[in-house]
């Protein structure tokens, strides 16, 4: 089952056993961490958009250690003034690994309902429109 899911502002199409960096998380290393920002899950069968989030959809990981990227450097400079600045930083980064990806099938299938009951309304006829005139 494959699934985009939104971690720290960023979207991640991942599956069982996925291995990801994000952005620093605020929990322990070896700590199980679920993300409910499920956006589009694939089960090859059904795929299930959400609107903006698929209902009753997880992701469930673990952290499985905290580390920093490699640096970046950022040069600037303005020719002929002699403005010259030299700085650069390292992202901090969580590396996680994907355990589960699980769908609750009752809530997933109401979703399904309610877009189809969207699609049944009535829309008004172009005639009543025109005798009003």
């Amino acid at each position: 089952m494959n699934a985009v899911v939104k971690i720290s502002g960023k979207q991640f199409k991942v599956s069982k056993d996925t291995k990801l960096y994000v952005h620093r998380l605020d929990v322990k290393e070896g700590s199980k961490v679920s993300f409910d920002n499920v956006l589009l899950l694939d089960n090859g069968k059904k795929v299930l958009v959400g609107n903006p989030n698929v209902k009753g959809a997880s992701v469930e990981a673990k952290v499985i250690k905290h580390l920093k990227d490699d640096k970046v450097i950022v040069f600037k400079k303005k020719r002929r003034k002699g403005y010259r600045v030299k700085n650069g930083h390292r992202q901090a980064l969580s590396e996680i690994i994907i355990e589960k990806v699980s769908e609750k099938t009752a809530k997933a299938k109401t979703v399904k309902k309610e877009a189809d009951k969207q699609s049944e309304k009535p829309k008004k006829s172009a005639s009543k429109a025109k005798t009003k005139k």
